[in-house]
């Protein structure tokens, strides 16, 4: 049955640690996966959190420690001591050591380095910290299997079994040449079928999907996905094996830049959690907050403009349809940039700009064209007179095409001059329909009614 947590079971727990009573607290918790611990974990407070880290085996809250959010992580860090974080990091995979590294103040990472007592763990650690974290190189870790071409099927087999004692799953085994360049992949089947005295040049799979430790991690996601990889080596810039990133940590990478892209579609410009504080929250929402209120004050002005309407009996009705103009302004861009933004992130954003334009007119022709006549229906029902529907009907085509238009456009622009596409979904192209939408309304108005 899956694990789940209830009040029993953490009251349990809170009173174990309350009594100090280890034995049974180790006992309890002992067939628990790390996963499980650190849902556990999470329904603690950070002393009774730190004092079940420091307590457990390192080997599990290892684990149990990159399972919780960052900012909870943080907070129990900051209770244990260098040498105790040390334990912690070396039971994990070099790229989820590196992750917790790279979280810490600058003034401990040094110390806790220096306590790590595996030296080539701490270099690869090192290494790894040099990369960006959106990069292969920041992905990667460092743990994986390789064999050389110039040995032979035996030899091999004795080597792996060495290699393997450091690597948590063994996914694909790398072939080098004697610099420790990338020259193909290995399959097991192979391995088992040749003869013990066979060279492994001469049963190898020249042909292997890799990347390199500057590619971004984007591109990582799109190649995995296309070739259906559970792990891909990476090679540095003169093709020597540096190591390789596995399905786990690709999938953790994708759910992160879709937090981000998500936040940014809801106009939140930072990285933040429900819990952070009240100043962290405020300086991500209110850039965008400030942006909106711009756009309302634009808004403003351009019905301003158009008092006149507002003072004739005869069409100050009109008034009463912005909202209706606004919000699909606002719909049509949205859900035009959000279906670009997600062809960018899938890289199916093909054909010209042309095509693309051809495109979102006829498609928003159509739309607006089905909306116009439910429009006109409408205002028969209602006894609005046929110029007065025609007006709303004109209006709401041009400002869909107008809308869907700066949606293809703006999110495309945006990602050939580098700048995240999923800004363009959020209160951006909400804000700057709805000045669109009210100006073309009350222009179109104008000039259909005469007034």
């Amino acid at each position: 049955m899956p694990f789940e947590i209830s009040g029993e079971l953490i009251t349990k727990v809170k009173s174990f640690i309350e009594e100090k009573d280890n034995a049974q607290l180790e006992t309890f918790l002992n067939e628990f996966h790390f996963a499980d611990i650190a849902e556990i974990i999470t329904e603690l407070t950070i002393k009774e959190a730190t004092y079940l880290i420091k307590l457990l085996d390192s080997e599990k809250t290892s684990e149990a420690l990159m399972e919780l959010e960052e900012d909870l992580r943080e907070r129990i860090l900051e209770n244990l001591s260098a040498k105790e974080i040390a334990e912690e990091i070396e039971e994990m995979d070099t790229d989820d050591a590196a992750d917790i590294i790279s979280e810490l103040p600058e003034n401990r990472v040094e110390n806790i380095i220096a306590q790590i007592e595996d030296e080539e763990h701490a270099e690869h650690i090192v290494e790894l910290l040099k990369y960006d974290e959106d990069t292969a190189g920041g992905l990667m870790a460092k743990e994986l299997v390789k064999v050389k071409e110039s040995w032979t099927v035996a030899g091999c087999v004795r080597e792996m079994r060495a290699q393997a004692e450091n690597v948590t799953r063994v996914h694909s085994i790398y072939v080098v040449d004697k610099d420790g360049k990338l020259k193909g992949r290995l399959s097991l089947k192979d391995l088992l079928t040749a003869s013990t005295k066979s060279h492994i040049s001469e049963v190898y799979i020249k042909k292997v999907d890799y990347v390199t430790v500057d590619t971004e991690g984007e591109d990582v996601a799109r190649i995995m996905q296309k070739y259906d990889l559970e792990a891909i080596p990476v090679v540095d810039n003169d093709d020597i094996l540096v190591g390789r990133i596995t399905i786990d940590d690709i999938v953790d990478f994708i759910k992160e830049e879709a937090e981000k892209d998500y936040q940014l579609a809801a106009g939140i410009s930072q990285d933040v959690e429900a819990d952070d504080n009240v100043w962290e929250l405020t300086r991500a929402r209110l850039p965008w907050l400030i942006l909106g209120l711009l756009g309302g004050l634009g808004s403003v002005f351009i019905m301003q403009d158009y008092e006149e309407i507002m003072n004739d009996d005869r069409y100050k009705t009109l008034f009463f349809y912005t909202p209706l103009i606004a919000a699909m302004a606002g719909n049509v861009g949205v859900q035009s940039s959000a279906i670009i933004v997600q062809g960018l992130a899938n890289d199916v954003v093909k054909g010209s700009l042309w095509n693309r334009l051809l495109k979102e007119i006829s498609l928003s022709l159509i739309n607006g064209t089905a909306l116009a006549v439910l429009v006109i229906i409408f205002g028969f029902f209602f006894g609005n007179p046929l110029p007065f529907s025609l007006t709303i009907a004109a209006a709401l085509m041009c400002v869909i095409i107008v809308a869907a238009l700066i949606g293809t456009f703006v999110p495309i622009i945006l990602d050939k001059r580098g700048i995240d596409p999923a800004i363009a979904t959020g209160p951006f192209i909400t804000t700057s329909n709805d000045i669109f939408g009210i100006f073309l309304f009350f222009f179109i108005a104008k000039i259909i009614l005469g007034i």
